[in-house]
């Protein structure tokens, strides 16, 4: 059994919300600052709005609030935004929701899995190093050298699996 069994994730786990947002922008706060970046308001506010829920959000989305802020209503506002979050680790791009997510591990360089409830969109972000080594190893007896790896797994979180006919 895993340590994951035991432990199931924040976003399908009752757990301190507000711990865990005030704990992700500290890292990503001291992760910039180690690369020499800059978490601008607008940056800042974008990875706010992503930490506020475990779900994924449609850059439009991210815009729409941000817009109602005052930050701008041009799209390359939250783009460019959600670029440099992504860039430096401190959010995912999911390509099946075609959005975006809050890294909840920020300060650590890790390839994640994601489960995604099909009913609620809430998702959980796991670790997945050994789904992507062996991944690795079987694409390098093929001669292919994978360069980036992304698992998205889409179900019904607990909640939504306890209402399902």
């Amino acid at each position: 059994m895993t340590d994951h069994a035991v432990h199931p994730t924040p976003a399908f786990a009752p757990h301190d919300h507000q711990a865990c947002e005030t704990r992700a922008l500290d890292q990503a706060r001291d992760r910039l600052a180690e690369n020499g970046a800059r978490l601008t308001p607008v940056r800042r506010r974008t990875l706010e709005i992503l930490l506020e829920s475990h779900r994924a959000m449609g850059a439009y989305e991210v815009l729409d609030r941000l817009a109602a802020e005052g930050f701008g209503r041009q799209p390359p506002v939250a783009y460019r935004a959600l670029e440099f979050l992504v860039e430096h680790g401190l959010a995912h791009r999911l390509q099946r929701l075609n959005a975006f997510a809050a890294c909840l591990h920020p300060g650590h360089d890790h390839a994640p899995a994601f489960l995604i409830c099909r009913s609620c969109d809430m998702l959980a972000e796991l670790p997945a190093a050994p789904v992507r080594d062996a991944l690795t190893a079987l694409a390098a007896e093929n001669g292919f050298q994978v360069e980036r790896v992304t698992i998205e797994a889409l179900g019904l979180c607990p909640a939504c699996a306890g209402t399902q006919p």
